[in-house]
């Protein structure tokens, strides 16, 4: 079966002077993706008639399907459709429809509908008008040999209503596309280099029609293993398959898949195991107490924290004791041994974690130098703790800090 490939195309000055994030084309990729068209290409361009027709044409010589958001307001700078309608050779009409969508939009509104904004009615005569249901710039489909052009509103809502009520269902229509699915595999305490040589004999014997791809994000790792086929369910099981013969290779690795993050796997076990949670934080002020409570529902097991980043808080509210803080200082394995059992004995839970450490810029000794954590992991029947040596970036390690704290949690309540 045919690869059916799209290239996107936003349009706007504001994306590339960094004003807005450019969301639309991500969305549509997920949404093409769902129906197996692959996108090849993403583009952002500026709002100028060469610009754009330079793209399209670009475009056009690889792509079947080519989509483009933006540009199709009322007011001058909105080129997008005089634009087109010069790339199709088309001249231009007033769509009745669209005249009257345009009048009951402003009346429902209590506005008077101006001759700007009837300009929204004219539209190329070769494309074919799709409707807007939630906005007042139609959108426009286009046919060249064989190949598609869709032009879209560059408004987020208006775009993703049209693109996935009626976009997704032409598209389906026009071309038979191939299945593709993905199976995501979570790692975390591994780099992608030691992670791809442990697996390079399994990823050397994929299937023809199976790709695997790494995703490294801060500490973790995603495995992405893509498919393709023309039956679904078959193809569902040989990927697992694959998936079946991975895990031995890598299992103290992996804490989850698909669309699971760690602290939901978390959340699981605590409500699973029937446990209750709670945090002191120094160095990451608070960010491991918002990882529980991102989760809806996290009031069943996390009863809350204390971030406890001066010694005198330590002390009052954690329990830990002077001399401690005096012979090792904040950041030692005694102190967060301490700062952890502390904070379980005082809010009554299962469980305590604690962190503290020197998350930087500044604040390093040769002792303990910028990116020194200590992390401790305490409930009824053992305390421990873990050094972790980070980077010299004070935001990656608050958040590397939280995420391994999560880690140690995870593999201490197995």
């Amino acid at each position: 079966m045919k690869t059916i490939f799209a290239e996107i195309i936003t349009i706007g000055d504001e994306i590339l002077y960094g004003q807005i994030t450019n969301t639309n084309s991500q969305f549509i990729s997920s949404e093409l993706d769902k129906i197996g068209i692959k996108v090849s290409r993403q583009v952002s361009v500026s709002d100028k008639g060469n610009d754009i027709k330079n793209a399209i044409s670009d475009a056009e010589t690889r792509a079947d399907v080519i989509l483009m958001t933006g540009g199709l307001g009322p007011t001058k700078d909105d080129i997008t459709k005089k634009t087109l309608a010069e790339y199709f050779d088309s001249g231009m009409h007033t769509d009745e429809k669209v005249m009257e969508w345009l009048h009951n939009f402003f009346t429902k509104r209590g506005r008077e509908l101006s001759d700007l904004n009837k300009m929204q009615a004219l539209v190329p005569d070769k494309c074919e008008v799709i409707y807007n249901d939630w906005g007042t710039a139609p959108a426009m489909w286009f046919e060249k040999f064989g190949k598609i052009f869709i032009s879209m509103p560059g408004v987020p809502s208006e775009m993703k209503n049209l693109m996935t009520k009626k976009m997704i269902p032409k598209l389906q229509q026009y071309f038979k596309t191939p299945i593709i699915l993905h199976k995501i595999v979570h790692t975390i305490g591994i780099g992608e280099s030691m992670l791809a040589e442990k697996i390079a004999d399994w990823e050397d014997n994929l299937p023809q029609n199976m790709g695997l791809a790494y995703l490294p994000n801060y500490i973790q790792v995603r495995l992405r293993l893509t498919g393709m086929g023309e039956d679904k369910e078959e193809l569902e099981q040989k990927m697992q398959l694959q998936i079946n013969t991975l895990l031995p290779q890598i299992e103290k690795y992996v804490f989850g898949f698909d669309d699971d993050t760690l602290e939901q796997v978390i959340a699981d076990l605590l409500v699973e195991k029937r446990k209750t949670i709670s945090t002191a934080e120094s160095c990451t002020g608070g960010n491991l107490g918002h990882l529980f409570t991102k989760i809806a529902g996290s009031s069943r097991y996390y009863e809350g924290g204390i971030i406890s980043y001066t010694n005198a808080i330590k002390i009052k509210l954690l329990g830990v004791n002077p001399a401690t803080l005096d012979e090792f200082g904040a950041v030692s394995e005694q102190t967060v041994r301490e700062m952890a059992e502390g904070v379980r004995k005082k809010m009554g839970t299962d469980i305590g974690l604690a962190t503290t450490g020197v998350a930087g810029p500044d604040g390093g000794t040769n002792e303990n130098p910028v990116g020194t954590v200590w992390i401790a992991y305490s409930d009824e029947n053992k305390t421990i703790a873990r050094k972790l040596t980070l980077v010299n970036d004070r935001l990656q390690n608050i958040q590397f800090a939280s995420l391994l704290m999560l880690e140690f949690t995870r593999k201490n309540m197995n």
